[in-house]
């Protein structure tokens, strides 16, 4: 067994960032890509970085295929599922998610049996999203979501059925102390390139101003770079057997906007503020697709408790304000 560390999914905006601190601590690290292209994207921003490449190869592979997965976790003393379907546009299936993302995750964890320690990125999607009489509400890392429920989205069903399975596969094999879960909120922060994927998109269309209202949504928010760095602490820490709530506070839409305001003073006048009312987001929701993803967020403000992440790990979560902050500084000459 070697120090090797397999990522799924490198290309990645979590994934990335995982790459680059492993890099940075010296481990070997193989990452998978659905088409060698990404490989080649993943090396320039890696490279942009100055870390060294010699400890840094790729393998290509599909998640919804059996083949090869074996021999690239073979040897692997850690192994961190970070790749998932998360599209901007949910389909209309509820469950059209869940092959790739269940059948995924057991791939992996099947091929992973020698591994010392599994890391599978899940989302805070798995813990929050069930019937609650508050609009105001904690969760933390003993909630699940329940995939029954008719507001979920795709999105929502596919993260939870594939923890759970995850975690009922490692019982029935009895490595169940082997696994991690590791839980983000909604992932801000910088980008290492361009290729940036779907949750900074909430930053760009703001900072763009594509809607001159938004929506009556909150989410508790995490910075990309403590997630990666949550993902190397969780690979030796006495985290075996526990999901890891990775979010910090919480801002609404319209405090995101009344916030990006100050820290690009040059977007002002476009970065919406306004909040629509909750009734017509709901009758919007219903024609536009973007909204309906946001459905089971209308009117709510979870709290995400992240206690136990900070006592097993000894990490401190940045504010949502700096993760905000970084993503809005990176983004505005992309914008």
């Amino acid at each position: 067994m070697t120090d090797t560390v397999l990522v799924t999914g490198i290309g990645g905006f979590i994934a990335k960032h995982l790459a680059a601190q492993l890099l940075a601590e010296g481990f070997t690290v193989r990452g998978t890509v659905r088409s060698p292209s990404r490989a080649e994207e993943v090396r320039v921003a890696l490279r942009a970085q100055g870390l060294p490449l010699d400890r840094l190869s790729f393998v290509t592979l599909d998640l919804e295929r059996d083949e090869g997965w074996d021999e690239a976790a073979r040897d692997c003393r850690f192994v961190h599922h970070v790749a998932a379907p998360f599209p901007l546009v949910q389909p209309t299936d509820r469950e059209a998610l869940v092959p790739a993302a269940r059948d995924g995750a057991l791939r992996v964890l099947k091929a992973a049996s020698g591994a010392e320690r599994i890391c599978m990125t899940s989302s805070i999607a798995a813990m929050m999203y069930a019937p609650r009489a508050q609009r105001r509400f904690t969760f933390g890392p003993e909630d699940w979501s329940d995939p029954e429920w008719s507001l979920n989205t795709p999105y929502v069903v596919a993260k939870t059925r594939a923890e759970q399975a995850a975690w009922t596969y490692m019982d029935q094999v009895g490595r169940r102390q082997a696994l991690t879960a590791i839980n983000p909120g909604l992932v801000l922060g910088p980008p290492l390139d361009a290729h940036w994927g779907t949750s900074l998109d909430v930053v760009s269309m703001l900072i763009q101003g594509k809607y001159p209202a938004v929506p009556p949504v909150a989410f508790p928010i995490v910075d990309v770079r403590d997630v990666a760095a949550l993902h190397v602490k969780a690979m030796t820490a006495p985290v075996g057997g526990h999901r890891l709530l990775a979010a910090a506070d919480t801002l609404s839409l319209s405090e995101m906007g009344q916030f990006l305001r100050t820290v690009l003073p040059q977007n002002a006048k476009r970065i919406p503020t306004q909040t629509l009312p909750l009734s017509v987001t709901r009758v919007l929701s219903l024609f536009d697709k973007s909204l309906a993803t946001l459905r089971p967020d209308l009117g709510r403000y979870p709290v995400a408790d992240s206690r136990l992440t900070t006592e097993l790990t000894g990490l401190t979560l940045n504010s949502a304000r700096d993760a905000v902050t970084a993503a809005a500084r990176a983004l505005s000459g992309k914008a």
